[in-house]
């Protein structure tokens, strides 16, 4: 850490309503922390921890637990069926007249949707704690279940106990994340999954170090992740400055604009969301395949196991192109939603501005849209690569234990950016310098 970052730092913690945004954002994080190692009761631990040692895509699935999903706790599902719920929500919102109508009412419209979304985080939460349990029984080390006497036909009470406590951990996680969004630092659904990588990832690589890697690979592994951190950096702060000319007004006796100014449209307006997204959407049909391994129809079997095979991350070339292209999609789909919501062309002519050489109104909406999609094309293709880069640098270098990292590592950097960004803003109205320079 440089010297300037440290003293943004302490400049920070000086200043009290900041200082007490960032020990509230700590303090959230330490309790998701301990409800992330309340296990259930009737969890084989030790089973639980050869299957996470074996297979590779529930260690997939703990990534959006924030690393509840190891030790089976009453938070293992964490925020990915709120993840669900927003996706399935924007996607809703261009398709439905009175949604869309809502979501430019501003904040009261933002906070319906959001209630939506909310009651529908309850039914699919319930339907993932009820099919989490099957999945990793039906992929345990043979004879033994991860939860033994698990359903409705063998033990109705304790597997109705189980969804409800699991359902609550999720609202309770949704909750502890709005609550940092709100009276903390940075967002709080993202800081929970930034909490919970970065908690396990020092575990990940001291087994990766233990576990018998190359010298060789492990170093080509390192540097290739300083450079994919220095990337992101990069792409993350690249921006297209769009001209703006405010002009001349008299407002009562004094005359207004006249100055100039710019629009910065990112290069990477989405952040690191498209990648969550991508990656929940790629979780659906593995998880659900999962609950049906087990079967007795061959064919049913069969079936499972072939959508199951596709969708786990070790394997398949093709569940790495369908990720780019669905990291790519969600990229421009995010950035244009969000762009829209914006309405920059009708704010610009409202206040009096204009881009040199460019008609208000209609004309300057369709430039800007121009301009936004060309260098969207841009962020969303860098972003698609370093997604399936970890898959790829692990084919090449063979080192299984952290290829899963170094997608984590994506979310840190998208995470951490954000919040620094944050902090710089604060920091910035009161006079200190940032950590951004």
């Amino acid at each position: 850490m440089s010297s300037s970052m440290l003293q943004a730092f302490l400049n920070a913690f000086k200043i009290p309503d900041l200082r007490q945004k960032l020990i509230f954002t700590l303090v959230l994080l330490a309790i998701f922390r301990f409800i992330a190692h309340v296990p259930i009761p009737g969890v084989n631990l030790a089973a639980l921890e050869r299957l996470f040692d074996e297979n590779q895509f529930v260690g997939f699935l703990d990534l959006f637990s924030g690393g509840a999903l190891a030790s089976f706790s009453v938070a293992a599902l964490g925020v990915y069926p709120y993840i669900t719920a927003s996706i399935i929500m924007q996607l809703l919102v261009p398709v439905i007249p009175r949604l869309q109508e809502m979501s430019k009412e501003g904040e009261s419209g933002r906070n319906r949707i959001n209630q939506f979304t909310h009651w529908l985080t309850v039914p699919l939460a319930a339907a993932q704690a009820y099919g989490t349990p099957q999945l990793l029984n039906a992929t345990a080390p043979a004879g033994e279940p991860i939860i033994t006497n698990f359903g409705f036909e063998v033990n109705p009470l304790g597997t109705l106990s189980i969804i409800i406590t699991m359902t609550a951990g999720t609202m309770l996680l949704i909750w502890l994340g709005e609550l940092i969004t709100q009276y903390g630092i940075g967002n709080g659904i993202s800081m929970i999954i930034f909490g919970g990588i970065v908690a396990r990832l020092p575990a990940q690589i001291f087994q990766a170090v233990v576990g018998g890697t190359g010298f060789v690979a492990f170093a080509i592994f390192i540097i290739l992740g300083v450079i994919t951190v220095a990337a992101i950096v990069f792409i993350y702060e690249g921006q297209r400055r769009i001209p703006v000319q405010v002009a001349k007004r008299i407002r009562g006796s004094r005359m207004v604009g006249g100055q100039s100014t710019h629009i910065p449209l990112k290069v990477n307006s989405a952040g690191m969301i498209p990648l969550i997204f991508a990656s929940s959407i790629l979780i659906f049909p593995g998880t659900v395949a999962g609950y049906f391994l087990g079967v007795e129809n061959e064919w049913g079997r069969w079936i499972a196991e072939s959508i199951y095979n596709f969708f786990n991350v070790q394997q398949s070339w093709g569940y790495w192109v369908l990720y780019f292209w669905l990291v790519v999609a969600f990229t421009f789909f995010y950035t244009l939603v969000i762009f829209q919501q914006q309405n920059i062309a009708e704010n610009l002519q409202k206040q009096g501005g204009f881009i040199p050489g460019i008609r208000p109104g209609r004309p300057t909406a369709e430039y800007l849209y121009k301009v936004l999609i060309r260098i969207t094309l841009v962020g969303a293709l860098f972003l698609g690569i370093i997604a399936i880069l970890p898959f790829l640098v692990r084919s090449a270098t063979g080192v299984q234990t952290l290829s899963l990292e170094a997608t984590a590592l994506l979310i840190v950097v998208g995470v951490g950016l954000d919040t620094m960004r944050q902090l710089e803003s604060q920091l910035l109205m009161r006079h200190y310098r940032g950590f951004i320079k």
